[in-house]
């Protein structure tokens, strides 16, 4: 046999091949499946998991994360159809990967040249799909198309799980009464945030619906401890018609779970001026929702950065914008990062009808351990143990709730790369915008929400476009808009570097054009129709 395998290259490939396959099934799976066993034992039960992050070295937890991602997409690519294909067109022999290292041999895989071109059954282990138990999710169509991505009971109760445990760590273990006003329907957040927290207390499904959410507060009155969970902006429209209602905010303890976007930590402050707290999580429909959460630490440090440049800068780099901090589990989501930084993902369970291997969503951000940054802080002065404390951390209301921090490793995003317009090379972000807005105590009241864009002005300059949709005109007239223009630039200038550099050069190309529009007006007739508003569009026509 050896002369064989020395006298024919393909009789090493063969061989080459059956050893992989050993590894995988054998010398490597074969512990990995006990620890599979083990891990889904642990993961029933919120204090079972959290001893198990507590206790093993992160950097165990973070190479058995490794080794369940490449066995994932070793599995992928032997029997799912289309990435089979899709590894065969990117010169990718699948019957060529060894177990060890597949990761590394692997291209990136989104929406364009993966989902775009594969049917839904093609992309599912095998080809098919078990009938009962299996669900269609849509997305929001914010990036123009909604798509339909299928799970199975398994995946939906993983995460559903992950969801529970989640506010069971930010709100801990009181009773809570969950008002879910995420859009119900064939949308992912929405129906597996109710099935979610039914583990966690009592809920009650509403939708985005003002009336009855003030209506079903009213009824059960104050002694409640509620969460409100929905999109961000939302979030601020019910406070905004509460306060207008005479509703007695003061009189409830209500917490908030975001999701679906970004949120500023100047919003944030909006809401806590009547929320008790206010967390979010992190999820992507391609992939799955839950992928990360902020944690009261996550919170914290990014409030600290946000204080402190110089601490942002240690901890993400150069990047002018304040990116959302959270914290994520390695042990079931691979996280990468690109040449470009963006986050890349391998989802490492086995439990997944679709798998996702190096998918790629375009958020750009990194990733960092745990110990990285405590020895980060502690550099500044900073113990990671008691910065809920910190005076930087404080709300408007005082210092926020906090709990001894779970040694997981962070996740920083600082939004998707295509969010964004571009004025004579500087690149704008609704981030941006949000901060500023929110900083403007006389504005927030009256805002509903915002557009940014980029059009040409009466001489041809292209220039920013800032659309602002108030629910209250009154006193809006060109000099407002113009104020409010010299003061978005001059917030531009101090928060972003690319402004900074460019309005030296084009001060007239980079001064903002301010435009008012009643609720439902103008560019924003369609937000009534969509699930999240749109923060960047190409014409205010």
């Amino acid at each position: 046999m050896t002369e064989a395998v020395q006298s024919h290259p393909s009789g090493i490939r063969v061989v080459a091949r059956h050893i992989g396959a050993w590894l995988i099934g054998v010398g490597r799976g074969a512990w990995l499946f006990p620890l599979d066993a083990i891990f889904k034992i642990v993961g029933l039960r919120y204090g079972w998991l959290t001893q198990l992050f507590k206790r093993t070295p992160p950097t165990i937890l973070a190479g058995l994360g490794q080794l369940r991602a490449e066995r994932a997409a070793w599995r992928a690519a032997k029997r799912v159809p289309a990435y089979r294909d899709f590894l065969d067109d990117h010169a990718v022999d699948p019957d060529d990967l060894f177990p060890l290292g597949v990761l590394a041999r692997l291209p990136e895989t989104e929406k364009k040249n993966y989902i775009d071109r594969y049917g839904l059954l093609e992309r599912c282990v095998g080809g098919s799909v078990p009938y009962p138990g299996t669900t269609i999710d849509e997305s929001s169509g914010s990036t123009g198309t909604p798509y339909n991505w299928i799970r199975g009971r398994r995946e939906r109760d993983v995460a559903q799980r992950n969801i529970s445990f989640f506010a069971r760590y930010a709100f801990g273990s009181g009773p809570l009464v969950t008002l879910n006003a995420f859009s119900m329907g064939a949308w992912a957040a929405g129906m597996n945030m109710s099935l979610g927290m039914t583990r966690h207390g009592i809920v009650k499904s509403i939708g985005p619906d003002v009336d009855k959410l003030l209506s079903t507060l009213t009824y059960l009155g104050p002694t409640y401890r509620f969460l409100i969970s929905g999109y961000p902006p939302f979030l601020k429209h019910l406070l905004d018609e509460g306060v207008r209602r005479g509703f007695p905010w003061e009189d409830y303890e209500i917490h908030g779970l975001v999701g679906g976007e970004g949120m500023t930590e100047e919003l944030r402050d909006v809401l806590l001026e009547r929320f008790r707290s206010v967390y979010s999580g992190y999820g992507a429909t391609d992939i799955e929702i839950g992928m990360a959460a902020e944690s009261p630490v996550s919170v914290a440090i990014r409030r600290l950065a946000r204080r402190r440049p110089d601490v942002r800068e240690a901890l993400f780099g150069r990047d002018a914008r304040l990116p959302m901090v959270f914290q994520y589990n390695p042990l079931i989501h691979f996280l990468e990062v690109n040449d470009l930084g963006e986050i890349v993902c391998t989802v490492s369970r086995l439990d997944l009808l679709s798998p996702r291997i190096r998918y790629n969503v375009h958020d750009q951000g990194g990733v960092i351990a745990f110990a990285r940054v405590r020895e980060t802080l502690a550099r500044f002065g900073f113990d990671i143990e008691a910065l809920g404390l910190a005076e930087e951390q404080a709300g408007p209301r005082g210092p926020m709730p906090w709990s001894r921090p779970i040694p997981l490793p962070f996740l920083w995003v600082n939004g998707r790369r295509d969010a964004t317009i571009s004025v004579m090379g500087a690149n704008i972000y609704p981030e941006d915008i949000e901060t500023l807005v929110y900083r403007d105590t006389e504005l927030v009241p009256r805002l509903h929400s915002f557009l940014l864009s980029v059009a040409d002005d009466e001489r041809g300059v292209p220039r920013p476009i800032v659309a602002l949709e108030l629910r209250d005109q009154t006193g809006i007239d060109d000099a407002w808009r113009s104020r409010m223009a010299g003061e978005l630039r001059d917030g531009l200038t101090a928060l972003n570097i690319d402004y900074r550099s460019s309005i030296a050069e084009f001060p007239d190309a980079m001064q903002p054009i301010v435009t008012t529009f009643g609720l439902g007006e103008g560019p924003f007739a369609a937000d009534a129709t969509r699930i999240k508003q749109r923060r960047v569009i190409r014409s205010m026509d």
